[in-house]
């Protein structure tokens, strides 16, 4: 087909979407990065601190995020959004929500008893620089860097993530 057929708007559309998502996972992921490293050395977090921690730093994201797209929108379209965009940004936007759920189920797990609050957070920490270096990897894939190029953008994404944990532990809290 040509260029500009609706086929290629629709995968335009798609792609435009699996972005915007992908965006606020990131970001979600790299300031819950901030946050489980500073309760893992905060040396005696509870189970409940840390959950309504994870939780409250998500539900922030999400809200900032909602407050920003609305505000934004009438400067940029000179209307306020519709519905079917108000939809679209709780959907781009969820991801930001979705990000606490694997940090919740671990310190879920600790409160059981099936490991300690601080080896769920750094498990927590590991996952989501691992959740960055698995988005650079795939990243690698899809613009075909074949294996190595795929394998150094993974890398590139966890130095990322590192470097978050990092500057966090250098910072001591």
């Amino acid at each position: 087909m040509s260029e500009g057929t609706v086929p290629d708007v629709a995968a335009q559309e798609r792609a435009d979407l699996l972005r915007e998502r992908l965006k606020e996972r990131i970001y979600a992921s790299l300031t819950l990065l901030a946050v489980l490293v500073g309760l893992a050395q905060s040396g005696h977090p509870s189970h409940v601190g840390a959950a309504v921690s994870v939780t409250v730093t998500a539900l922030g994201l999400w809200l900032a995020t909602l407050v920003a797209d609305l505000q934004a929108h009438p400067v940029a379209h000179g209307r306020f959004p519709r519905l079917p965009e108000i939809r679209h940004t709780l959907f781009t936007s969820s991801p930001l929500l979705t990000s606490a759920i694997g940090p919740l189920l671990l310190t879920g797990l600790s409160a059981l008893g099936v490991m300690k609050l601080t080896t769920a957070l750094w498990i927590s920490v590991g996952s989501e620089v691992a959740a960055l270096a698995a988005w650079g990897f795939t990243g690698g894939r899809r613009v075909g860097a074949g294996l190595l190029g795929s394998l150094i953008s993974a890398a590139l994404n966890a130095v990322i993530g590192v470097g978050v944990v990092s500057v966090k532990l250098l910072a001591g809290h």
